[in-house]
Parts: structure tokens; sequence; C-alpha cells
């Protein structure tokens, strides 16, 4: 810094001569300098005054002179001063990629536009976050809201960009009308966990939402379906609530939905409300009501849960509509041998069938291909071969892997000699 301090010296010293020599002033000696500026100002008298240009050019020495002393000094003796002129210079100017410089501890979630320096006072003020102040909207993911386990008793404000809210786990009660029409790009919707009551549903609340996927009105207090939906669900929570039925056109157009969960409620009829549902893949209608399973199965179905409730029959082929189906749940029902006809649950696609639980006496008839068959807890006092292989031999015999048997009326000794080779593949047998 020395070697640069007599350089810059030299420089501002020279380009100080320069501007005093432009208009005819001499070059003095160093230590004759100031005396003979003072002359030249005494020798004037009261009537010979500066003119303007005169003052200026004066005016511009002397600045100059200011600048390079002090320039010096700052270079002798203090080898720092650059770091403490660039701090002063933050004050007065803003950097456009700074983080948001009125709130230090949280960077702007949204980012600054490239733009020039404000190089006199400060910065205008920035846009209000748009974010309401109940809620959290990390700058990480600019779609979601999260307004989950606030206590709160209303819904806030949602913002136009937001394609993920929560709002689970408060004491929401009511869905006002209009909440939801500023995001109308929204994906998902979480109000489970909340007060939520049926006739604080706003008619069309959900309707106006041609994006929305996911729904989750489970654990609430509904008593009658939401409606209408979006074409576009593909998810509809609304288990845990105390809807008693599910009319005919409560699910009409919902030709998307992939998963309808309707478990613990308090519902007694369905109807043939599923027919129109041509993507649904998984039904929960376990733990309500039902007396009669659901008229006319969708032909995409997987899994199907029906237990817990009042069934006592199962028509015959019931099963053949849905040729993927590979779950069935039952138990826990009111079923009975004469409830249920010969080929009820022949059905070449499932894998898994569950009748725990009800008040069976023989064996059903389940197809080869089935691998998991619960019957505990029924009334079984026989074990029919016939009922898993209809011809046994080396080439035909049942993929049965879990057979249990147990809480029944029928003893081990009960097996017929022949049951090994028909359940060849069958690793826990309970009896």
């Amino acid at each position: 810094l020395n070697e640069k301090s007599r350089h810059f010296t030299r420089d501002c010293t020279n380009n100080f001569w320069g501007i005093a020599n432009s208009f005819g002033s001499k070059r003095p000696e160093a230590a004759s300098a100031s005396a003979e500026i003072r002359g030249q100002t005494e020798g004037r008298g009261h009537s010979e005054q500066f003119n303007p240009r005169d003052k200026m050019q004066w005016a511009s020495i002397l600045l100059l002179a200011g600048l390079c002393s002090l320039t010096q000094g700052q270079y002798d003796e203090d080898s720092h001063w650059w770091i403490q002129y660039l701090r002063n210079q933050q004050s007065t100017y803003y950097d456009p990629y700074d983080p948001y410089p009125y709130e230090p501890s949280e960077p702007y979630p949204y980012g600054v536009e490239e733009g020039p320096a404000y190089a006199y006072g400060a910065p205008p003020l920035p846009e209000p976050r748009d974010c309401p102040q109940e809620c959290d909207c990390p700058p990480n993911f600019p779609t979601a809201m999260y307004c989950d386990n606030r206590n709160l008793k209303y819904l806030p404000f949602v913002p136009s960009r937001m394609k993920y809210v929560y709002f689970q786990n408060n004491q929401i009660s009511a869905i006002q009308e209009g909440v939801f029409d500023n995001a109308t790009g929204l994906l998902w919707i979480a109000l489970h966990g909340n007060q939520i009551t049926s006739d604080k549903i706003g008619r069309k609340i959900f309707s106006k939402l041609r994006h929305l996927e996911r729904l989750y009105l489970d654990h609430n207090n509904l008593t009658r379906m939401p409606g209408p939906l979006p074409r576009s669900l593909r998810e509809l929570h609304l288990d845990h609530n105390q809807i008693s039925r599910v009319p005919s056109n409560a699910l009409e157009g919902l030709e998307n939905l992939t998963a309808l969960y309707l478990h613990h409620n308090e519902i007694q009829e369905v109807g043939s409300s599923m027919r129109g549902l041509r993507s649904l893949i998984l039904l929960d209608l376990s733990y309500n009501h039902l007396r009669r399973v659901p008229d006319g199965l969708p032909s995409a179905l997987e899994q199907l849960y029906l237990e817990h409730n009042n069934v006592y029959t199962v028509p015959d082929n019931y099963f053949r509509g849905s040729p993927k189906l590979l779950y069935v749940r039952l138990s826990h029902n009111s079923l009975t041998n004469n409830g249920l006809a010969t080929n009820t649950f022949n059905s070449s696609s499932l894998l898994e069938l569950d009748l725990s639980y009800n008040q069976l006496q023989k064996i059903p008839p389940v197809n080869t291909n089935l691998e998991n068959l619960y019957l505990q807890g029924n009334r079984i006092n026989e074990f029919s071969i016939s009922s898993f292989c209809t011809v046994v031999d080396v080439m035909n015999f049942s993929k049965l892997q879990v057979l249990r048997l147990d809480g029944n009326e029928i003893k081990r000794s009960a097996v017929p000699a022949d049951a090994p080779l028909c359940l060849r593949l069958a690793s826990v047998i309970e009896i």
C-alpha cells in the first residue's frame, strides 16, 4: 500500500497543477506555494474582485488538493480504509442480488428482479408478501401454504399461485363461499381433522376448482356427501364423518376418481352410485351399516373393503364385472352359506379374500389362483377339499399360500388325506 500511496499522490499532484496551469497560474515551489497564492489574493483591490469563472477554477483546485491529501492519509494511516468505504456505501446503495433487505432473518421468498442500484436514498418499498399472516409459505415450495395445527376457526385468504393448501387439525367449522375463487389452480386441499358440517359448505365451493386432484375432508362432522365435485378429482377422503347415505348422483361425472374413502361413517345405502366411476381402483366402505354390497362395481376396481358392516348376502357372479379385482375384505359381517351362491368367490383375479368373523358353516368355493384365504372366527365344522380343487392330481392344484381356519368348530383330524396334494404351495394352515 505504501508504494501505491506514492504513485497515487504523484498522479494526483500532477492533475492538481495541470488544472492550475490551464488558466495561467505558474507552479510555485512547494515551500512558497501557499505564500504566492496568498499574495495574488491580497494584491487585488476592493474594486477588483474575482470574476465567477476565477472563483470556480480556484474552488476546483482547492477541492482536488483536499482529496489528494485525504487519499494519501487514508493509504498511509489505515490500510483497510476501502473496507470501511464499501460498508458506508451499503447504507445508500441497493444490491438487487442481496436477500430481502427489510427481513434479514428470512430471505425474500420470490426473489428480486435484476435492476439498477439506487444511488440516492433508500430503495422503493417492495410489494407485500403474498401469504396470509396465519400461515407459512416456504420460499423453497412457493405453491404450498401450511395453515395446519394453528387453532384456526376460519379459512384464510388463499393466494392465486397456490396449488397445495393444508388446513388440517384446526377448529374450522365452515367453508365459506368464494374462499377458493382466487386460487382456481389448486391441486390438493387438506381439511381433515376439523369441525366442518355439511350445512356450512358452499354449494359450488369445489366445482370451480377444475384442476383439483385430492380432497381431504375426513375426520369432520359431515352428514351428507359434498358436491358437486370437479371432474378432475382423483382421491376423495370422506372417512370418519356421519354420512348416512350416498345418493346415486353424488359421484356423478367423477370419471377420473381412483380412490374413494368412505369408511367409519353411518352409511346404510350406496345403491348404484359407483357405476360411473370408470377409473376407481380402491373403494373403502368399511365400518358402516351396509346390509347389501354396492350395485355394479367399477370395472377397474382392484381393492374392495367392506369389513365391519351388516352384509348378509353377496349375489352370484358379483365380482365378474371387475376382472382386475385383487383384494376383497368382508370380515365382521353377517354372511351365511345361504346368502352366498356357489360361484360368488370363484373369480380368477382374486389374490386375497377375507371372510373372517362371519357365520359361515362351510368353506365357500374359491378359485385356484387365490393365495390368501381368511376364514377364522366362523362356524365351519368340515374341511371340504372340493372348495379348493375340483380335481386333485399332479397338474391341478391350488396356489393357496395362507389358510386360516382357527376359531371354528373344525378339528385337525377332519383334514382329508389328499389335502397336501391340493394345497402343496401352502406355507401356513391354521386349524
